[in-house]
């Protein structure tokens, strides 16, 4: 059953400074859930909706990250790497902020309202400038991007194609002053593209999270997210990959010390266990 929603005017109180200081602020919001997370410490991520499983591990990866260290996660909750996302935030126990382009009610896609759910029964918080009842159009989602960006102090593109969604977004948080960090991607990947052609016209690669965790302020939490026992040279190669949110085997090589044989065999034994997964050429912590 979904919430109450309330209304909060530009000259409330409630309304955020953040969004307050962006050309072209909402005059309204309506929101529903936890409105104490407009003020909270925020991070946006977007990308692609068509994303590879690269996009997926490394959004989950950011939304966890993002919430052991206490940072709100904020999206459009669209298909893909927005509601990736949100899913490694709320396996992370953290909370969520989804900024539609239709009123809450009128959520869109079908797919992603029990997501939606989820993070409001988890203390997040969903937010439009449209009213109850009113659907989305193909400008209202374009326009709500200025609203991810502008509730964010930093913004982070996963994946995006040359005309993705998300480097409107990307554009709307450089004219607001935010950085934007951008994920780096194969240059024969589509869906890498436009992170890669961000990150030549000055973004920021994101290549550690907890890089951008501290550029804003903020403390990583240390963490330990193992479901089973590692050995002491396990442990090293699972560092590596947690540090650079995914790594290639001669990474892991340079990183720990170790030999060619002795990474391969270790990296062996910890995909057994089920502690890192292998894909296109990258090693990656396993959900």
């Amino acid at each position: 059953m979904m919430m109450d929603t309330v209304r909060i005017d530009m000259d409330s109180v409630e309304y955020p400074a953040r969004l307050r200081e962006i050309p072209d602020p909402p005059k309204q919001l309506y929101c529903t859930g936890n409105t104490d997370l407009l003020n909270e410490r925020s991070i946006g991520v977007v990308g692609a909706r068509k994303n590879t499983v690269y996009g997926k591990n490394v959004a989950l990866m950011i939304g966890r990250r993002l919430a052991e260290s206490g940072i709100v996660v904020t999206s459009g909750l669209a298909l893909g790497i927005d509601g990736y996302s949100h899913e490694g935030a709320l396996e992370a126990d953290g909370k969520v902020i989804g900024v539609l382009g239709s009123g809450i009610d009128c959520m869109t896609p079908q797919r992603n309202r029990s997501l939606m759910r989820r993070g409001l029964d988890n203390g997040g918080l969903v937010v439009s400038e449209y009213p109850p009842g009113e659907p989305g159009t193909k400008w209202s989602f374009p326009e709500r991007n200025r609203i991810i960006s502008g509730l964010s102090e930093a913004l982070v593109v996963v994946e995006a194609g040359l005309n993705s969604g998300s480097l409107i977004t990307a554009k709307h948080a450089i004219e607001q002053g935010r950085t934007v960090y951008a994920v780096p991607g194969n240059i024969n990947s589509q869906t890498s593209i436009g992170c890669n052609l961000l990150i030549r016209d000055g973004a920021v690669p994101l290549i550690i999270i907890d890089d951008m965790i501290r550029d804003i302020g903020a403390m990583p939490k240390k963490t330990d997210s193992l479901n089973c026992d590692l050995e002491p040279d396990e442990m090293k190669v699972f560092d590596v990959v947690r540090q650079m949110s995914g790594a290639t085997m001669e990474e892991i090589i340079s990183g720990t010390g170790f030999s060619p044989g002795l990474a391969n065999s270790l990296v062996t034994v910890m995909e057994i266990k089920g502690v890192i997964e292998s894909y296109a050429g990258r090693i990656y912590l396993s959900r």
